[in-house]
Formats: C-alpha cells, sequence, structure tokens
C-alpha cells in the first residue's frame, strides 16, 4: 500500500497534496468542534440561527427592541448563515451540532480553494517543484486545517481574495509577454471577486486596494479601472443592496463600521508598530518563518503586483492602534506563496547552500518537528467544549426564560453559545465588581418570568461560598452537572492563563424548574 501511496505521490503530486489537505480538513469538521474566539460564533452563528427562530437576540435588526440603528457588521456572510440555516431546517435538520457539522464541511471546501489557488499562483511565478512545496505548505501548516473549518471572517476571505489575485497576475504576465488571452473582461471578474471578499471583511480594501495601486505602478491603468468597476459592482449589489433592503439606507452598516473604528480605535489591544512582525516571526514556526520573510521581501520588485497588496495590509495594520493577531490572517497564504517562492530562487543559487546542504535540511527538520506536532494537537481541538456542551446540555429543558453566569473571577464577559441550546434565554452576567446586593435591583424575585432558572458558576475557585451567597436569594439552588474543558483548552490556558478555560458547574434552580425531565 506505502508503495502505491508513493507511485501516486510522485505521479500526480499536487493531487496528493490536495488529499492530505482534504483529510486533515476533514478531521476537523469531525472532532474539532466548538468555536475558535468570539467572533466565529457570536457574530455569525448565533445571530443568524436567532433570526431563523423568529427573533433577534442581538438586536442588530431595525425594529427590534433596543436596536439603536447600524452596529457595522456585515450582513453578507451571516445573511449566508441564515439562508443555510433556514434551508437544513426545511430538510428537517435541527440538531445544532449536526448543523455545524454541515457549516464546517463547507468552509472545508472553501479551505482546500486556497490550497489550489495558492499552487497555481506559485506556478506562475516559480517551479513546478517549488509550487508543489507551496501547496504542501498551505495543506499542513499547523493553523490552516483548524482555521479553514472555522466562521472567522478573516479566513473566509481569502479564497475570494486569492482568485481575483490569480486572475490579474495571470493577465498581467499575458499583457507583459504580448502573448495571447488578454481579456479586459478577467479584471473584472478579478474584481468582482475581490469585492466578495471586502463582502466578508472589510480590511481587506486595504489588499484590494494595494493590488490596485500595483497595477497602476505598473503601467496598467485600464487594468485597474476594470478591477475597479468589477469590485464596485459587487460591492454595490452585496453591500449596498442588503444594506438598503434592511436599512433602506445603502451602506449603512459599511459607514457605522467605518465610524465606529475611527472613534473606538483605542479601545482594544493597543500594540507596537512592530507586533505583527512578531506574529509572524512565531505563528510561521523559526526557522521557516524567517526564510519565509526573507523570501518576501526578496522578491518585492520582481513580483511587485503580489508583494505591493501584501505590504500595504500589514503596514495599515500595524499603524492601526487596534491589533489582534487575526487581524493578519487573510494575506497568510500569499505570505507562504511569494515567501517560500522567493526563498528556494536565492537558495538554489546560494553557494553558500550548495556547500551546507545539511544544514538547510536541518532547518526544515526543525520546522517539521514543530509543525506536525502543533498540527496533530490543534487539528482535532474541541475548542471552548465547556461553553458549548453546558448548553447542549441545558437543551433538554424547554422554556428557560433566564439563566445566569457567575464568573466572579473574572472581569471579561464569557458569553455563553446559546445556538447550542436551541433557546434564547436572558442572561444574566454576575462578574467580578459586582455585589451580591446589586442582585436585589437587577431582578424582581417575587416574578418567577425574572429569576435564573439555571446559574452556571465558571471555575471551581471557591464554589461552595460562590453557591452559598447565591443561595441567600435562590435558596432552591441544586447541583445539576460538571462540563469540562477539553485537553487543548486547558494546555492553552496553562500556557497563557489569559485564554478562556471553563470549567462549569450547573446549578438549577428548584424554585423554577423542580425536577429533571425524565
Amino acid at each position: 500500500m506505502i508503495r502505491h501511496i508513493k507511485q501516486f505521490r510522485d505521479k500526480h503530486p499536487f493531487l496528493f497534496f490536495m488529499a492530505i489537505g482534504m483529510l486533515l480538513r476533514f478531521i476537523a469538521v469531525l472532532f474539532s468542534k466548538g468555536f475558535g474566539m468570539h467572533d466565529d460564533h457570536f457574530l455569525v452563528i448565533d445571530v443568524s440561527q436567532s433570526w431563523v427562530d423568529g427573533g433577534d437576540y442581538y438586536r442588530w435588526l431595525p425594529g427590534t427592541e433596543g436596536n439603536t440603528g447600524p452596529d457595522g457588521h456585515s450582513l453578507f456572510y451571516v445573511g449566508f448563515h441564515y439562508l443555510f440555516f433556514k434551508l437544513v431546517q426545511l430538510f428537517g435538520i435541527y440538531d445544532p451540532q449536526l448543523k455545524m457539522y454541515l457549516v464546517r464541511g463547507i468552509h472545508a471546501l472553501l479551505s482546500l480553494l486556497v490550497i489550489s489557488f495558492g499552487y497555481r499562483i506559485a506556478s506562475l511565478i516559480t517551479d513546478r517543484k517549488v509550487a508543489y512545496k507551496v501547496a504542501l505548505l498551505l495543506s499542513v501548516f499547523w493553523f490552516m486545517p483548524f482555521i479553514g473549518v472555522r466562521n472567522l471572517v478573516e479566513a473566509v476571505t481569502i479564497p475570494f481574495l486569492m482568485y481575483g489575485t490569480l486572475i490579474l497576475l495571470r493577465q498581467e504576465i499575458i499583457r507583459k509577454g504580448n502573448e495571447p488571452g488578454y481579456h479586459i473582461t478577467s479584471f473584472l471578474v478579478a474584481g468582482f471577486f475581490l469585492g466578495l471578499g471586502f463582502s466578508v471583511r472589510y480590511q481587506t480594501i486595504f489588499y484590494t486596494g494595494g493590488l490596485g495601486l500595483a497595477l497602476l505602478i505598473l503601467g496598467n491603468w485600464k487594468g485597474m479601472l476594470a478591477t475597479a468597476a468589477g469590485f464596485l459592482s459587487s460591492v454595490v449589489i452585496f453591500q449596498g443592496g442588503i444594506d438598503f433592503i434592511v436599512w433602506r439606507q445603502p451602506f449603512a452598516e459599511l459607514m457605522a463600521y467605518i465610524n465606529y473604528n475611527i472613534n473606538h480605535a483605542f479601545d482594544y489591544n493597543t500594540m507596537p508598530w512592530y507586533h505583527y512582525g512578531v506574529v509572524l516571526f512565531g505563528l510561521l514556526i523559526p526557522p521557516l518563518s524567517v526564510m519565509l520573510l526573507f523570501g518576501y521581501f526578496r522578491l518585492w520588485k520582481k513580483q511587485f503586483l503580489l508583494f505591493f497588496p501584501v505590504f500595504v495590509f500589514l503596514v495599515f495594520h500595524s499603524v492601526f492602534p487596534n491589533k489582534q493577531e487575526r487581524f493578519i490572517i487573510p494575506v497568510l497564504p500569499m505570505i507562504i506563496v511569494i515567501g517560500l517562492a522567493g526563498w528556494e530562487s536565492w537558495a538554489t543559487a546560494s553557494r553558500f547552500w550548495k556547500n551546507n546542504p545539511k544544514l538547510l535540511t536541518s532547518l526544515w527538520l526543525v520546522f517539521w518537528i514543530f509543525n506536525l506536532t502543533l498540527l496533530l494537537t490543534v487539528t482535532p481541538m474541541y475548542s471552548k467544549r465547556a461553553r458549548v456542551e453546558s448548553m447542549s446540555y441545558l437543551k433538554q429543558y424547554e422554556g428557560i426564560k433566564n439563566i445566569m453566569i457567575e464568573d466572579v473571577n473574572q472581569r471579561v464577559i464569557r458569553f455563553p453559545p446559546l445556538f447550542y441550546m436551541k433557546q434564547w434565554p436572558h442572561t444574566y452576567f454576575f462578574m467580578k465588581g459586582n455585589n451580591y446586593e446589586e442582585l436585589n435591583r437587577w431582578l424582581d424575585w417575587e416574578n418567577p418570568d425574572r429569576v435564573p432558572a439555571f446559574v452556571l458558576f465558571y471555575q471551581p475557585d471557591d464554589l461552595e461560598a460562590r453557591v452559598d451567597s447565591l443561595k441567600q436569594f435562590m435558596p432552591g439552588l441544586v447541583f445539576e452537572t460538571y462540563v469540562k474543558p477539553s485537553i487543548m483548552d486547558r494546555f492553552i490556558h496553562w500556557l497563557n492563563p489569559v485564554n478562556a478555560n471553563e470549567s462549569i458547574f450547573i446549578y438549577r434552580n428548584t424554585d423554577i424548574i423542580p425536577l429533571k425531565p425524565e
């Protein structure tokens, strides 16, 4: 069997690497349940399912009590999930976990396109052997299968950006070589797909803008204008059109997003300008990260059309005060493509590396040891398990109107993913800095419709004392069950205690729900 696999690899290397990528993403589809961070669940899944259920739990839409206007959320991607959840329920699929298997499967297929487009871009700028290495890296880089199945807009936008880039690169090569096949309509198509990427993630305008400027600098102003026309047509349809339907005002959400970021630029993580350089150094795993960054900058002139948009994107995010690691995900595959092409072109011509092949092999060996270790642990990771499973547990109780999250050791709210509960109860948060006297102002204890049916205690610290304190107000509290975090959740928390690692103890208020369901 091994001999047949080697024969297939030698005869069809690209398909072989695609198969590896497919296998890893299939593993992630099956086992990597939960969500990676706040945005890839609460700004997509919870919102869209609440609309399907006839509500608007997070008050995004006009007419919902408490809504004060557009919040700056693109409705394109979340709207897709709304339509998808509507569709699958027509076929009798209501189970939240089954829905998420399907959602992860769709995103896995999108992630496979990243491998394909990366290989095709690399084939245009370097030899086929290096292009195969690009396909391999995009298939098995430790973070790719995990983010490939997440509802993270920074990852979902990648196939659209890469496809638009591939079209533009191919057309520029044809134009410079005076070869047949140059079509101005191809630039329109490229712009249209880049516009789809923008509709998923607004910040990609800086990548697309970098492409347009690069075309202009390279002397292709007609191609630049055609790309801009395609981009604008896409944005007008999927941003202006959707916002007009919802708000009777085109680009309402986009304008709200711009205004919010201008006014709240310093409200989040303000890091030094070189922060993303440090992130790239670690995320791409040294020594390969150094090799890729060297190769990327080495090709700045020769592959200017590819280099410049990534550079503009990174410069903007480095200058903008709010810096979060996920913000640069959209350009990671392009850095891998350009960086490996640049490194290999230099290493194969370098006398030093020709004289020291074992050193180069050792550098790659170090990378593969770390990468495979991370790949095998992160790919099947059930992220935020405790929060997901606690909601899945409460699903068996119907008609829950209120729950309480008691997390007095933290100031950061850890929202419960109500999608898995299939209900939308009001949630009270009792956090560090609150005091028990405040509960009397929050709740009407004589009104059962206002009292929590369940209290979820996050973390075991001083649990008995915390339960006793709440029993002053809810004497019917009884222990129901304990939900533990996944192994990887605990390990990540050990590495960095800032990361959420909730052990959740569920207590039932017997004054509201006297008995367990049979």
